[in-house]
């Protein structure tokens, strides 16, 4: 049984490690039912459409209405797939060429963001607004973060205590939501930057440019935002998400060819670098002023 258990990871992680293999070209002439053009091959090289075209089904209906928000195609579901099992090295056989068998990162991550939304705000197995009930919760935490005044208090700061709570519980909430594709580039462009110096000269991918780091973040979000969706589909604890995030160190590891422990060290040195440089930026700020 241990044998037999060993042996099936033994394969799983040759095809971790094996880059995506393209289906080798068909002898067989076709005339291509668009263009009329008499070829060989898997695709017709006048107008691309696919020798397999094959008479009309409900799969090729129900993947011709995902194609049209952009998920009909098979690189889509390989991503997907590849960044469940084989995130780190998936990103690195996009990085070093192989960009037609994986489906970009940057408009996967958009659309990843959008269907998150629509299932936070009803589209689950209880076909409740987890949206409301987040925001809820986070107003929730930022009363509590403000103590009950003494009876002595001067009104006025009670007054203005009040509107800087409902500011940060509502307002600053609010435009988060309303901005989350932006909020979270901005964030991964702040953490790439501190976290890149850490993983520039990495072993398995040495010499590797900032431009490139990134990417393999923003595709590790959209991994983070895989599992997700899957939890606020089926209405699992929400503080999941929160666990996912360490989720993240696994495409690095397996991108960087570093060891787990290595990889968390720089995943913690990264925001401690990112606080250092904005006090002494305050600092310098406070003694030029």
């Amino acid at each position: 049984m241990f044998e037999q258990m060993k042996e099936k990871y033994r394969r799983f992680r040759q095809w971790q490690l094996q880059p995506h293999q393209v289906a080798p070209l068909v002898n067989e002439p076709h005339e291509c039912a668009t263009c009329g053009t008499h070829y060989e091959g898997n695709y017709c090289p006048r107008c691309g459409q696919s020798a397999k075209i094959g008479r009309y089904s409900f799969k090729k209906a129900f993947l011709l209405f995902l194609d049209v928000w952009g998920l009909g195609n098979r690189g889509m579901f390989r991503t997907i797939r590849d960044l469940i099992l084989r995130p780190g090295y998936m990103i690195r056989d996009y990085l070093q060429g192989m960009q037609m068998a994986y489906f970009p990162p940057f408009k996967m991550f958009f659309l990843l963001v959008a269907l998150s939304l629509i299932v936070e705000t009803g589209l689950n197995v209880k076909m409740e607004n987890r949206l409301v009930s987040t925001q809820e919760q986070f107003a929730q935490g930022v009363n509590n973060a403000f103590t009950e005044k003494d009876s002595t208090s001067v009104t006025v700061a009670e007054d203005s205590s009040d509107s800087v709570k409902n500011f940060l519980s509502h307002e600053v909430n609010d435009w988060m939501m309303k901005h989350i594709s932006m909020v979270t580039i901005v964030f991964l462009l702040l953490f790439s930057g501190p976290l890149y110096l850490f993983f520039r000269k990495s072993p398995a991918y040495p010499n590797i440019r900032f431009s490139e780091f990134f990417v393999a973040m923003v595709y590790s979000m959209n991994m983070i935002d895989i599992f997700s969706i899957v939890t606020n589909f089926l209405c699992l604890n929400v503080f999941l998400d929160f666990f996912f995030l360490f989720l993240i160190i696994i495409p690095i590891k397996q991108l960087s060819g570093y060891s787990y422990w290595r990889t968390l060290l720089h995943f913690i040195l990264a925001p401690m670098l990112i606080f250092l440089v904005v006090f002494l930026a305050i600092f310098v700020v406070a003694v030029v002023i």
